[in-house]
């Protein structure tokens, strides 16, 4: 992370938060966009982010962020987008044809206009394969960018090192099934 951001979030210095707010806005509306988010819920959705930053700023936590401020924002927004999505769906009619009959829940689709990879399909069948504390352990880390010492005060783990010791031993099972896979 640009220190210089952290220390204005931290210390306030309203110039360049006034900046760094207005530099990333538009772009982040445009980004929500895709997700098909209503447009006032991006807005919303862009102050959380950036008012999320700014906690982590004063708690000390960005410093230790090894993203630069705008992949930390836009990942902060992006999981703030899943919820949303989550809210919306949970808020739609049932409809029948979108219901699997072998499950109780509804089938979310999102609309992707880019194939995934072979590369990302296998890697996903295999994160599927993988139990669900594994799965959470792995979205916490790599996709919502959790330290592990974040992880560990905030899911009730004794330290940073047994966080770190699982987080390795999901890693090595995802690595063994992906080599283990007839290609």
């Amino acid at each position: 992370m640009e220190h210089q951001f952290a220390d204005a979030l931290k210390h306030n210095d309203d110039q360049l938060v006034k900046e760094l707010y207005v530099c990333y806005r538009e772009e982040f509306i445009r980004f929500s966009k895709k997700y098909q988010i209503a447009p006032q819920d991006s807005v919303d959705i862009y102050q959380d982010a950036f008012l999320s930053i700014r906690k982590h700023a004063l708690s000390g936590k960005l410093y230790e962020v090894n993203s630069s401020f705008k992949t930390y924002l836009f990942g902060i927004g992006k999981h703030l987008i899943f919820n949303k999505l989550k809210d919306y769906a949970s808020k739609k009619p049932y409809d029948p044809k979108l219901h699997h009959p072998c499950t109780e829940y509804e089938i979310i689709r999102i609309n992707d206009t880019q194939e995934p990879s072979e590369e990302q399909k296998l890697l996903r069948h295999y994160f599927n394969q993988l139990g669900k504390s594994c799965q959470q352990m792995l979205t916490l880390s790599f996709y919502r960018g959790l330290t592990n010492e974040e992880i560990a005060k905030q899911y009730g783990y004794d330290s940073e090192a047994v966080v770190r010791s699982q987080k390795s031993r999901c890693l090595k099972t995802l690595k063994n099934l992906i080599k283990q896979s007839p290609r």
